[in-house]
């Protein structure tokens, strides 16, 4: 049975973020998901989901100046120790929230970066990262972005992702498959997933082109999802799309799974 979380920072654009909450227990969901939570005050948040008797599954650590293009901090060497601060505070976050996975978005090194620096400082963040997250009881994901929307960033696809987690070692790195940026990436959804499932800790959607709800786009997802559900699939599906209509109204594709 397949279960889906709603992300609040793509979803419910039309209210307020904290507001957000109420609106997806409302449309009838029981998990969410957010991007960046730390703006909007940990009590507070901590407090929408009570309210509204949610679980929180998944978020990212925080990423540096996202406004102005940063996409993570493990590949700059120069700022690992602000890598590491972001590790406890993502942390400390997930305690207080409930939330047993996040995710880390490992960079976009600058285009004069040393190549053999940002690798090896990526390595080592990640090992140290695991190590922590492992201590805690907390799954750290991976996500690869396609080379389109992010040109520079550390890791493009699922292979490169699963080349680095053996490069790191340790038990306690899992990918983070975000099917937009798969499709465009690599292709292959229904091949790739199945062939790395074991490796999967989290699935996230949206359509291509435009990141729109399902059905808006090129990708099959009736067959998909229900390919998805058939393989054993358990963890959670977070619909990190930007509704192409009010939000409570683009939720047909999910009905129509039943």
């Amino acid at each position: 049975m397949l279960k889906f979380a709603a992300n609040l920072s793509t979803m419910f654009g039309e209210a307020d973020f904290l507001d957000r909450f109420a609106l997806a227990r409302a449309a009838g969901f029981r998990a969410v998901e957010c991007q960046w939570p730390y703006d909007h005050g940990l009590d507070a948040v901590a407090r929408k989901l009570e309210e509204n008797g949610l679980e929180l599954v998944l978020f990212n650590l925080p990423a540096g100046d996202v406004a102005a293009g940063e996409r993570g901090l493990a590949s700059l060497p120069e700022r690992s120790a602000e890598f590491a601060a972001s590790v406890e505070q993502g942390l400390a976050w997930a305690a207080r929230l409930g939330c047993k996975q996040l995710n880390c978005l490992v960079g976009a090194p600058p285009p004069d970066a040393d190549a053999i620096a940002a690798r090896t400082a990526l390595v080592a963040n990640l090992r140290f990262a695991a190590s922590a997250f492992k201590t805690r009881r907390v799954r750290l994901l991976v996500e690869p972005l396609n080379a389109y929307d992010v040109p520079r960033f550390a890791v493009h696809s699922s292979a490169e992702a699963i080349a680095l987690f053996d490069e790191v070692g340790g038990e306690n790195l899992w990918l983070q498959y975000d099917v937009y940026h798969m499709q465009r990436g690599e292709g292959e959804l229904a091949a790739t997933i199945a062939r790395l499932l074991p490796r999967i800790g989290h699935i996230q959607i949206s359509d291509n082109p435009g990141r729109g709800e399902p059905g808006t786009g090129e990708i099959n997802f009736e067959f998909l999802l229900r390919h998805i559900d058939a393989l054993g699939y358990v963890g959670w599906i977070g619909c990190e799309y930007f509704p192409t209509r009010p939000t409570a109204e683009s939720l047909g594709w999910m009905r129509a799974l039943g």
